[in-house]
């Protein structure tokens, strides 16, 4: 993509994994409109995605789910918002979800086709140089892991097992734990895919790829265990979409005929992927890959339940959603689209309102969004 000029009065940065053109794309936000203004272009490698931001937002960690796996250091200039690749350090696997615990001084990362987690150690210098300090084997498909706010407990979801599981980090270590009980079950065929974590650390909410329902767990602040609220769909019944299918189980060694493929009704399926909720807590939004749509929840205060209340069409198989840390703009992007989409957020009701659309490169898919003092 084509340099643009730069306006040094923006302290806002949106960075877009744009997978199959290997690249992190690079843009300011005006803070007062939420329009955007691409800065640069940064050549990442093929297959990058997933990202996230140190705590004190100083570097982009960045993941290359091709051989060799890795994960990229990148510094942030705080000026322009460029890249500079500083570290390198080796994965276990190709890694579908990135984050760090609350201190910085720790990488979590998950393996989807792996089953499995790992930890890997940040240096002081806020550079990952060292592989994995740890490796967790998880239940089928490990698909993302986070810590909560406190940095004492992690969870990170199964989608092929439906459960999330529940750790305690040993802080002199920087080693995860199994909690007890090690996890939580959600219902067959659900499919807990991201997690978010309420501002308050109260609540944890999980959007389940297959049904598209984003269960509400209250979080124990002593334990570190959860709780199951509710499940509230964010898939209205008249989009028309099934339950998607569990992947499929690894025949056991000795099996002398292949397993029974699930029937297909022949209606599209239910794909959801993304999950966010605004600094507030107010508004909480979901992505729905199969028919291209972003549902909105207010949030209750207090006990955080959920209320579905409408949802918008916006780019084609919206793979990642951000909410930029003032909580007033949302942004979203599509595998299949050419653009990503800029909305305003309503204060009071949460409505979103179109900002623009603005060009981006092939396979778009993971947003973070930083803003600088």
């Amino acid at each position: 993509m084509i340099e643009a000029s730069f306006r040094a009065a923006t302290r806002t940065f949106v960075y877009v994994a744009a997978t199959t053109a290997g690249t992190i794309d690079i843009y300011s936000m005006d803070e007062t409109t939420g329009a955007l203004t691409q800065v640069s272009t940064f050549d990442a490698g093929k297959m990058i995605m997933p990202m996230t931001v140190s705590p004190d937002r100083k570097h982009l960690y960045a993941v290359i789910r091709s051989q060799p796996y890795r994960v990229l250091t990148l510094a942030i200039n705080p000026e322009t918002g460029k890249l500079t690749h500083e570290a390198v350090a080796a994965l276990p696997d190709s890694m579908a979800y990135v984050s760090t615990d609350p201190s910085g001084r720790l990488l979590f990362t998950a393996s989807y086709g792996g089953n499995k987690i790992a930890v890997l150690p940040i240096n002081r210098d806020g550079l990952v140089t060292d592989g994995a300090r740890q490796m967790v084997l998880t239940g089928r498909n490990a698909h993302s892991i986070v810590s909560d706010r406190t940095g004492k407990f992690v969870f990170a979801t199964n989608l092929g097992s439906d459960v999330v599981q529940q750790f305690v980090l040993d802080p002199e270590a920087g080693m995860l734990e199994a909690n007890d009980p090690p996890h939580v079950a959600t219902r067959p065929g659900y499919g807990p895919r991201h997690i978010i974590l309420s501002p308050d650390n109260k609540s944890v909410y999980v959007l389940t790829e297959l049904t598209g329902h984003v269960i509400h767990y209250a979080l124990d602040p002593g334990r570190g265990t959860l709780s199951e609220i509710e499940s509230v769909a964010s898939v209205p019944d008249d989009a028309g979409l099934s339950p998607g299918a569990t992947p499929p189980a690894p025949p056991p060694f000795n099996a002398i005929t292949p397993a029974a493929a699930p029937v297909d009704d022949g209606k599209p399926k239910v794909w959801a992927a993304d999950i966010g909720i605004t600094p507030n807590g107010k508004f909480l939004y979901t992505t729905e890959r199969t028919t291209s749509k972003i549902a909105l929840f207010h949030v209750a205060g207090g006990d955080g339940t959920l209320t579905y209340v409408t949802n918008y069409p916006t780019e084609q198989q919206p793979r990642g959603i951000r909410i930029d840390p003032s909580g007033r703009f949302l942004v979203a992007s599509g595998e299949k689209s050419d653009k990503l989409s800029v909305y305003a957020i309503d204060q009071t009701s949460g409505t979103l309102g179109s900002v623009g659309r603005y060009p981006v490169d092939a396979g778009a898919n993971w947003i973070e969004i930083v803003t600088l003092p």
